[in-house]
């Protein structure tokens, strides 16, 4: 930044230089040929305003010659016979005497191609350097298109030597002077730019390096496991976005670190207890049972039953890595969702007659609720979220389903009386393992991936899905689906 910095107030200075001293002249030149030519359009006006009353355009043209730098200006016939100078009727200044003298030839040969006005630069120094003349028709119509085109070539005799022409003639002036002031002044500006850029430049890398430095520094603290580092923000704005950003990037990765050991406790229970039941259940058959059948039988069950559980987890973690990675496919078709939610619910009767539970479903659409999904895995959306009602219902295990139509879509809903889950914890639940502190104990049954992998399916099929809860008076999860038919034909989506 320092280098750039001095180089480009380097190039500065030249650009600088090579405008005020190197083309000083030539701008100068063009700016008295713009001038000249501004005050003869000047004069010409109003010689038309006053309708060719010589004695008011005198008082304009002296108004203009003592305004101007060093301008000289009079009217001739084309022939030479003055009509209007500053010193008299005959008199020019002597300087100007040759560039009047070539004007009035160079207009005259120009007359012959209908030209009303030429510029010339004689280009012959002097001692009052170059001459600036410019030389034009006061009677604008004699050249207009119209007339030109109607008088044709021998037309031109209507341009007799009474015709009145206005020569404007200025020096410009060598800006010798000038420029070598200039130059000397260049000298000190150039050293006074480049000392301030350095010091500037100087100030503003550090002041800029100086955070980015302590970027580095809590970034190479988060590199070695140190999450949760703050990032120094300063007063530049990319930068206090780019610590901002590395700031919840930290406090992600110290998220993601307490669930990943929080994963492995979790898994590691979930892993630890059906394998406990299988090594004890085991050692019961070879030490006790294994020579009475009943006894046999129900401990196989219990064996075969934790195995189910411990395949149960494998095929959830499996299934939600492979909904993850966006390798598992969805099968669609058109079929209704009341009857699917039905079929769920039917699983859970045996459960419900056994521990008390009240499970109620309701729906207030009468005809076939038909939607376009995978049956298969919005079957399992459904079963997900009804177990999860069963381990969180509350004393008195009820749990409801409703299902109702929203416009063009249809709801599905599950709620439970339960615990509920706090107001800063809502967002979490679709994280896989994650506990909710209102739910002191997780249940022994379940892989802790049910929600993970609801919110995986519906993710897939593009339905919106959320859950509310108020502590301490249960919990709704929900989802929507797009309605292709409640009666009459299926209108494909």
């Amino acid at each position: 930044m320092l280098a750039y910095f001095v180089a480009f107030s380097m190039l500065i200075v030249l650009i600088i230089y090579g405008l005020q001293v190197l083309f000083l002249n030539y701008y100068f030149a063009q700016m008295k040929v713009a001038e000249t030519r501004k005050i003869a359009n000047q004069v010409v006006d109003t010689y038309e305003k006053v309708g060719g009353d010589l004695s008011k355009l005198t008082k304009t043209m002296d108004f203009l010659s003592a305004t101007g730098d060093d301008i000289y200006m009079r009217i001739e016939t084309l022939g030479g016979e003055a009509i209007v100078a500053p010193y008299g009727d005959s008199y020019v200044i002597p300087k100007y005497e040759t560039s009047i003298s070539d004007a009035r030839e160079s207009l005259r040969r120009s007359a012959k191609n209908f030209a009303s006005r030429v510029t010339a630069d004689s280009g012959s120094p002097s001692s009052e350097g170059r001459i600036l003349t410019y030389a034009c028709f006061l009677d604008r119509e004699l050249v207009s298109p119209e007339v030109a085109s109607s008088l044709g070539r021998n037309g031109l005799k209507s341009w007799d030597s009474s015709s009145y022409v206005l020569y404007i003639l200025t020096s410009v002036r060598p800006a010798t002077s000038t420029v070598s002031i200039l130059r000397d002044q260049f000298i000190y500006v150039s050293i006074i730019a480049m000392l301030l850029s350095f010091v500037i430049s100087l100030y503003f890398s550090k002041r800029i390096s100086r955070p980015l430095k302590s970027i580095t520094r809590s970034a190479a603290e988060m590199g070695k496991g140190n999450y949760g580092v703050q990032f120094e923000r300063c007063n530049y704005t990319e930068i206090n976005e780019l610590a901002d950003t590395l700031t919840r990037a930290s406090h992600e990765l110290e998220k993601t670190e307490m669930y990943q050991k929080d994963l492995v406790a979790n898994v590691s229970h979930d892993l630890r207890t059906p394998l406990t039941m299988i090594k004890s259940y085991a050692e019961m058959i070879r030490d006790l049972s294994g020579d009475i059948p009943e006894k046999r039988e129900a401990h196989l069950a219990v064996i075969i039953d934790e195995t189910d559980r411990l395949n149960t987890l494998v095929t959830d973690m499996l299934n939600l890595r492979h909904m993850q990675n966006k390798t598992i496919s969805i099968e669609r078709t058109y079929f209704d969702l009341k009857e699917a939610t039905l079929s769920i619910l039917a699983s859970f009767d045996i459960r419900c007659q056994q521990e008390g539970y009240n499970l109620i479903f309701n729906c207030k659409e009468k005809d076939a609720v038909i939607i376009y999904g995978d049956e298969s895995k919005i079957k399992q959306v459904i079963a997900n979220l009804v177990g999860n009602a069963f381990k969180f219902c509350g004393e008195d295990k009820k749990i409801i389903v409703n299902i109702k139509r929203i416009g063009k879509k249809v709801r599905c809903e599950v709620r439970d009386n339960g615990a509920g889950i706090a107001p800063d914890e809502v967002d979490h639940v679709w994280e896989r393992y994650y506990k909710s502190s209102s739910n002191l104990v997780r249940p022994v049954e379940g892989s802790g991936l049910g929600l993970s992998i609801v919110k995986e399916i519906l993710t897939l099929h593009k339905a919106q899905y959320g859950v509310t809860s108020k502590v301490g008076k249960g919990t709704t999860f929900w989802f929507e689906m797009d309605l292709v038919r409640s009666k009459g034909a299926i209108t494909r989506p």
